[in-house]
């Protein structure tokens, strides 16, 4: 009984100065516990996948569609805010412009509002007005500089400004002594159930004060329907305002999704994302039948934080749905799950069994006999070790028992042969990655024969075509502004000279060019879309300009009265748009677009890649995240076939291109509905690569991948951690510990971990210091 106390101690004793979070058994430990972790992460995320990941996708794609649509719909109005108030600043000047001349000019530029009208918003006298009646009652009571008692009513189409008697009191001074702010934008809902919007600009000039009103339609974004998708626009209350394709209001989930649109409007969005609030949800439409339900999509036209946008205020929010019909088949992956997981969980435990009888017990072994030898006890012979370095430094430990038992120093100690430890180390790491890598690489891969929807294609196809649109209605809107620009550039052209003396020509030809150059540069200051404005002659001279240096070709005669593109070759596409100057002896205003503001206008998230291209299929412009070669083919011939299908059908096309190894979403929308752009025949062409939809099988692909990677980094990391901490020590310690048993007495030992290696290493020094000592000295 005494004995198995006193054995028992001895073994506890042995332990007790070996570090627990040292040597070998915390990598070892480690990697065990992350494997068994891969293994059960591998059972849990590499389940069966339903037709929920198919709706996911489906949804995703509704809320991108609906982001589109929000911020055309956000774009256009600001448009619309900006172009009144930059044609207002252009109608300033130290006399008054009369209203009705005003109005005139405005509508030979603009066709966009279905009225406007000029008011003395001191008391609400009309001025002027053209097109539609204006309800003017909310615009007076939020103008400042009123009086009491004004006059709130409707504005009239066609009416004269009576001689512009209301510009001016009898005293030819305004009643109101303020400084006239407009009203911000304001939707206004008739009788008739229409929504307007009015905008409103002060119309500086003289010293009386008056205010410029337009009244739009709120139309639906530009966004191609059908049989199956309708599109609302909603304010903040949840009330539709606007809509198109099948009636779809009245039913519950729209109104749900009213009721969430609105109440997400105020929410902060995301850094770098849409700017508004959006989302997505699944209505079921068909009661206890799973198979009828509508996706839908949401998103606010709003405005980050720090964002100047009138429209971003007025609460809108643009409302998606599109039918889901079919169930399809689910992805089974369960089964290949679970035995990934039991073979991972079979090999971590033999690479744990290998490494504790190779490695970690032999450490404890040399352990105990060169602490034995360096405690003087030479009774009993080393025992024998398998493995190369436990060979190894085994053989030093019997040379130098023998050594302090009266004999001479040999080499004969030095055992070579065996399997060595950093061969057991890689052995186990070829077993893990041959595990790993498969499913890193070739297991579970979708290919190029992927079930798509055939709803995530038509939505390429709209979003392209939303593109398209927003690409033309931008480049309308900047030919408009420069034939704005063109009407005030031409009021100085017109013959002024009541005397008919050259000298007095020549000072106002003067004087109008300095005025011609001060225009351009706040038209450039103003409009960040182009890089230069220019003046030219009727044989296309530059006359004035503002910004860069003009590109129009040089002995050109100016382009007609469009938008054009200037060259077919070089470093940066080149496009501008020319307005003739009304009475300016065959002057045109040139305004020249900036390609970074093209760029800006197809780069859209989740749209993949997109080229803008001319009629030759030369890409012009292409999405900031891609980047483009000016003038470079489309990359890839199913994309060149496609653009030109596009060309013959208005609503463009789409297609699913597979390959042998892959599959993506191609789509291409030529430019329509007419405008200063219709000569330009260009398109927008998109292709997303299906990999980045979030499809069933590209979920079970991602988990499986992601298996794989963590089964490489508990490897390389563990395996990796032992070699540092155990294997490269041990190989410097049996060379060292040959060295001593061959003789060397002068070399000092020093450990360099408190670990089953560095133990050795102090038990070897102690052996090294008791041969060194004289002959018969203690």
């Amino acid at each position: 009984m005494s004995a198995s106390r006193g054995t028992r101690r001895r073994k506890i004793r042995r332990r007790a100065d070996m570090p627990l979070l040292g040597g070998a058994r915390p990598p070892i430990a480690a990697l065990l516990a992350l494997l068994l972790a891969v293994a059960g992460a591998t059972a849990l995320v590499l389940g069966d996948r339903d037709r929920a990941g198919t709706d996911t996708a489906i949804l995703g794609s509704q809320q991108r569609v609906a982001e589109d649509g929000a911020l055309s719909l956000r774009a256009s109005l600001d448009e619309s805010v900006t172009d009144l108030q930059r044609a207002a600043t252009l109608f300033a000047g130290p006399e008054p412009v009369a209203a009705d001349t005003a109005l005139d000019k405005l509508g030979k530029v603009y066709n966009k509002w279905r009225g406007t009208a000029v008011i003395d918003p001191a008391d609400g006298t009309l001025l002027a007005a053209r097109g539609e009646n204006i309800p003017l009652a909310s615009l007076l009571k939020d103008a400042k500089g009123t009086t009491e008692g004004g006059t709130a009513g409707t504005a009239q189409g066609d009416k004269g400004d009576k001689g512009d008697k209301g510009d001016k009191g009898k005293d030819g001074k305004s009643p109101g002594t303020g400084e006239l702010t407009a009203p911000a934008p304001q939707l206004v809902r008739l009788r008739s159930g229409e929504t307007r919007m009015l905008v409103t600009a002060p119309l500086r000039g003289g010293d009386r004060p008056r205010l410029l009103v337009a009244s739009g339609t709120l139309n639906v974004p530009g966004i191609s329907t059908g049989e199956n998708r309708s599109l609302l626009v909603v304010d903040s209350a949840g009330t539709v305002l606007a809509s198109d394709g099948p009636p779809v209001a009245r039913t519950s989930w729209a109104k749900q999704a009213a009721r969430t649109a609105a109440s997400n409007f105020t929410r902060t969005p995301e850094p770098g994302g849409h700017p508004g609030a959006s989302g997505h949800l699944m209505a079921r439409t068909g009661g206890g039948d799973s198979d009828r339900r509508t996706a839908v999509g949401y998103a606010a036209a709003g405005r980050a934080p720090g964002e100047d946008s009138p429209a971003g205020g007025l609460g809108l929010s643009v409302i998606t749905s599109v039918k889901v019909t079919g169930d399809p088949a689910a992805v089974r992956t369960q089964a290949f799950g679970l035995v990934a997981a039991g073979v991972l969980l079979v090999l971590a435990l033999v690479v744990t069994w290998v490494l504790m009888r190779t490695v970690q017990r032999p450490l404890l072994q040399l352990y105990l006999e060169s602490r034995r030898l360096g405690r003087g006890e030479l009774d009993r012979p080393v025992r024998r070790f398998r493995g190369r370095e436990p060979a190894r430094i085994g053989a030093a430990l019997e040379s130098l028992r023998r050594q302090s038992l009266g004999e001479r120093p040999t080499r004969t100690g030095r055992a070579r042969g065996g399997f060595g430890t950093r061969g057991t180390v890689v052995v186990c790491g070829v077993l893990l990655l041959a595990w790993a890598a498969p499913l890193l690489l070739l297991l579970n891969r979708a290919g190029g024969s992927v079930t798509v929807p055939k709803q995530l294609v038509e939505d390429q196809r709209r979003r392209t075509d939303t593109a398209a649109d927003r690409v033309r209605k931008a480049l309308n809107e900047g030919w408009a502004d420069v034939a704005s620009v063109a009407q005030i550039v031409g009021a100085g052209t017109k013959d002024p000279a009541k005397d008919g003396k050259d000298e007095k020509d020549d000072k106002k030809a003067a004087k109008d060019t300095a005025a011609d150059k001060s225009v351009l540069e706040t038209t450039l200051r103003e409009h960040p879309r182009y890089r230069a404005v220019y003046v030219l002659d009727g044989d296309g001279k530059v006359v004035a300009r503002a910004g860069a240096s003009p590109r129009h070709p040089a002995g050109r005669k100016p382009y007609p009265d469009s938008v054009a593109q200037l060259n077919t070759s070089g470093k940066e596409p080149a496009v501008a748009a020319y307005a003739a100057v009304p009475d300016g002896n065959g002057r045109t205003l040139v305004g020249e677009y900036d390609p970074q503001f093209l760029i800006s206008m197809v780069t859209r998230p989740g749209l993949g890649q997109v080229w803008l291209v001319d009629k030759k299929h030369r890409v012009i412009a292409a999405d900031r995240q891609h980047g483009f070669r000016a003038f470079s083919k489309l990359p890839g011939g199913h994309l060149d076939s496609l653009a030109a299908k596009a060309r013959k059908d208005s609503d463009g096309k789409a297609v699913l291109h597979r390959s042998a190894r892959s599959a993506s979403l191609a789509a291409a929308a030529p430019f329509t509905g007419g405008g200063a752009v219709k000569g330009l025949e260009w398109q927008v062409v998109s292709e997303q690569p299906t990999s980045w939809l979030k499809l069933p099988e590209y979920t079970a692909e991602r988990h499986t991948m992601l298996a794989g990677l963590l089964g490489v980094t508990a490897a390389v990391a563990c395996l990796g951690w032992l070699h540092i901490i155990v294997v490269r020590p041990l190989r410097s310690l049996a060379d060292k510990a040959e060295a001593l048993a061959a003789g060397d007495r002068k070399t000092v030992l020093f450990p360099q971990h408190h670990d089953e290696v560095g133990a050795v290493v102090r038990n070897l020094e102690l052996i090294r210091q008791r041969l060194a000592r004289p002959s018969g000295r203690n």
